[in-house]
């Protein structure tokens, strides 16, 4: 049998020399059952792993991780020891071990997996549905359909793997980007990889500072503000952060972007549905990103409730207010 590149193996049976692995798992819920059985009695698509300790870590405790897999893909998975048989349709079973085989990959090369990896490993995989999203948009060849593979960045401490493919599109937006805008709801990863990829470039030796800034907004009073140390400079050899940037005026915005220097790249993020300007004021931000579309070396990342890898709770919430009428709808 041919082996894979992540140490699993494939075949259409399944064999019963393999010791059982006696975990606390509950069986599969009733529901995935009938819906495997409505599939025929076609052989299980099995997947054989060399190591058991990291097949121990692949399934998550009490396999919580399998147990995702089998409700985000609508499969059955069964385990033997270090070998999983999964039934259900072909698509989804396809997909499913190819998640599986990628994250054994990982693990194999020390990093940790949790309930999170996997659901970011399912949507980088290529579902039914996005399967045939593909295949149309390559008939009508339209590139930024595509899903693109996960991107990872390394650290001294941990290896971070994109969890959306938007987020894969963001990290390699970073790498070929000098000027790099992120907007969209909270729990995207909009900031938690900006500052990311800038310690890793600082690891590196790729650029000598990090600089993170946030606009100041006032809260109520009409004190004005100190123009500080950054009017005027110019900033080189640094990765430059402007988080919350929907709380910059357009002045503050044009002065800011100014500020790069040789060998910097600055990252700009921000959520437009949080703008907390006075009223009259338009966001320095939402104009940037209408303003430098199209030029060269300036790419825009927009994220969406679909991205927030924070806690599912939190993209539901984001939807719901997406989905509410606005407040001056509300009041008619």
């Amino acid at each position: 049998m041919a082996r894979t590149s992540s140490g699993g193996r494939v075949t259409g049976k399944a064999s019963g020399r393999r010791p059982p692995l006696t975990r606390g798992r509950k069986a599969a819920s009733e529901k995935r059952a009938n819906a495997s059985s409505a599939n025929g009695r076609e052989e299980p698509l099995v997947v054989f792993f060399d190591d058991i300790r990291l097949v121990r870590d692949l399934l998550g405790d009490y396999d919580a991780n399998l147990a995702v897999l089998e409700d985000r893909l609508g499969i059955q998975a069964v385990v033997n020891g270090n070998v999983v048989s999964l039934r259900g349709p072909e698509q989804s079973r396809e997909t499913a071990r190819s998640v599986l085989e990628q994250l054994y990959g990982r693990l194999a090369q020390g990093e940790m997996i949790g309930v999170g990896e996997v659901v970011g490993a399912i949507r980088h995989a290529r579902t039914p549905a996005q399967v045939a999203e593909v295949a149309e948009a390559e008939a009508k060849d339209a590139k930024d359909a595509k899903v693109p593979a996960a991107q990872q960045i390394r650290t001294r401490k941990r290896l971070i793997t994109a969890r959306t493919p938007a987020q894969s599109t963001y990290l390699s937006a970073l790498q070929s980007h000098d000027l790099v805008f992120a907007t969209g709801p909270a729990g995207t990863g909009k900031t938690y990889l900006a500052v990311a990829f800038a310690a890793a470039c600082m690891e590196s030796g790729k650029c000598d500072r990090l600089i993170l800034s946030r606009p100041a907004v006032e809260a109520g009073e009409r004190l004005g503000f100190l123009p500080g140390d950054m009017r005027g400079r110019t900033l080189s050899h640094a990765m430059i952060i402007l988080d919350e940037a929907q709380n910059t005026t357009s002045m503050q915005m044009k002065m800011f972007l100014t500020r790069i220097g040789e060998g910097s790249k600055m990252i700009v993020t921000g959520d437009p549905t949080q703008i907390d300007l006075p009223a009259g004021k338009d966001s320095g931000l939402l104009e940037a990103v209408a303003i430098l579309e199209g030029i060269e070396d300036v790419a825009h990342i927009a994220f969406t409730g679909r991205d927030v890898v924070r806690r599912e709770l939190v993209g539901k919430i984001v939807d719901a207010y997406e989905a509410a009428p606005k407040r001056g709808e509300r009041n008619g």
